[in-house]
């Protein structure tokens, strides 16, 4: 079997939709050339509020909550949740009802999360849900929107493989819902999603200083602990407009997420993924710390991340430039079978694959000499001309379904036979 031949292409595309918008947090101030010498901007723009008549407000209140309403469920609920976050930065003062709306609303903007791209998705599965016949898998997919400003945000989408390559991709709801965010004193904040019906309608968009420009790229992982607790995690780059760094996402629930920075001296780079268990007491990651290898790293805390080893470099002409691994590990009986992207000619992006070691990943024990998917012919234009990108394969009775970006603009799927994938390796 050829390599260009592991995987079967389906027919499910999803593409990026600007009318799905989401309220999120608007905020302003004076040029720091200007900042001296009068009343901070924000309290300045709550004055012109408080200087109208009530009839005025009330009418304003009711033309904003109109629109609102149309586009959002619970608009009014968000837009007082978005007062009370500023309520501190605004001054003294009493403020009714119709105020505290538009103070609000001046506060938010309304947001296409995924007017330009919906691309580089990761998935796993969604053991809470049955099935709904057997031999089939319910997962999560989690992708990458990028919207105004080049800003990214991560949405989902719920779906269900099997048996053999049936895909459903549940549509995703008209509604989009901003979490409330609740800030810790240590620097991290917890996302609760309680507003969210369903699970395409969480939109995680930048917050905190280190993201300012996107939070991008989330390798998910069903990661099971030595104590058997589960829960779903994942690794993405926080952005701020000239840093890269790693953050993470801890999933208590689906309904409550924690989302803290990642320290250490392996953290200030693009890529890294969690193996789904420890290995000899560790937790364990793979990365692209120099932009160029795989690297392995280990760590006692989930949290802090200062060694790493790199493990594997470009060998073959389609991975001249990097290397990089697609997303997390995944665990099979011959070993850990990890998907990597290579960067070659006129920065081409192709995705292989190798085998690490189950007891000592940092060994290569395989590798495809050829890539296993690549642009092809209609494939690449698109927003980054000759990428194909992914950020990490379900693993289902031996066969692979590997969701992966076109172009940075948008998603497609194939699947494959583990078998197969391993017959197109050699010797690393």
């Amino acid at each position: 079997m050829n390599a260009a031949d592991v995987f079967t292409t389906l027919d499910i595309e999803l593409k990026p939709d600007p009318s799905r918008t989401v309220i999120r947090p608007f905020s302003f101030g004076y040029p720091a050339a200007f900042a001296d010498g009068h009343p901070p901007r924000p309290e300045a723009v709550v004055d012109r509020i408080q200087a109208l008549d009530t009839s005025m407000r009330a009418r304003m209140r009711d033309l904003l909550l109109a629109a609102m309403n149309d586009r959002h469920r619970n608009a009014e609920q968000v837009l007082l949740r978005r007062f009370e976050e500023v309520r501190p930065d605004i001054g003294e003062g009493d403020f009714d009802h119709d105020e505290r709306v538009l103070i609000g609303a001046y506060f938010s903007q309304e947001y296409a999360f995924e007017s330009a791209a919906l691309f580089n998705p990761s998935i796993v599965t969604l053991t809470e849900l049955t099935p709904s016949q057997p031999g089939a898998v319910p997962f999560i997919l989690s992708l990458r929107g990028i919207g105004e400003g080049h800003i990214s945000s991560i949405t989902f989408r719920t779906g269900e493989w099997g048996p053999g390559d049936r895909l459903v991709i549940d549509p995703p709801s008209p509604e989009a819902v901003p979490p409330r965010i609740e800030r810790q004193d240590d620097g991290w904040v917890r996302l609760v999603c309680e507003d969210s019906e369903d699970l395409s309608e969480t939109i995680i968009f930048p917050i905190l200083p280190s993201q300012r420009q996107g939070v991008e790229d989330l390798r998910l992982v069903n990661f099971t602990d030595h104590d058997g607790v589960r829960s779903v995690i994942g690794t993405y780059t926080a952005y701020d407009g000239k840093d890269a760094r790693q953050e993470m996402l801890r999933g208590v629930d689906l309904r409550t997420v924690e989302m803290r920075p990642l320290t250490g001296a392996m953290t200030g780079y693009k890529g890294m993924a969690l193996f789904p268990r420890r290995i000899d007491g560790q937790f364990v990651m793979l990365g692209r710390q120099d932009n160029e290898n795989i690297w392995l790293l280990r760590s006692d805390d989930l949290y802090t991340w200062d060694t790493g080893t790199p493990i594997m470099a470009p060998k073959y002409p389609w991975e001249f430039v990097q290397m990089g691994n697609c997303g997390s590990p995944i665990e099979i009986d011959e070993g850990w079978l990890v998907f990597t992207h290579g960067v070659g000619m006129v920065r081409g992006y192709c995705v292989g694959a190798c085998l690490l070691d189950k007891d000592d990943p940092s060994k290569v024990l395989a590798r495809t000499p050829s890539p296993l998917l690549f642009p092809s012919a209609e494939q690449r234009g698109g927003y980054v001309p000759n990428v194909t990108y992914s950020c990490g394969g379900l693993l289902h009775e031996r066969r692979i379904l590997l969701p992966y970006a076109i172009g940075d603009e948008f998603s497609a799927f194939a699947v494959g036979r583990v078998d197969d994938i391993l017959s197109v390796m050699v010797p690393a």
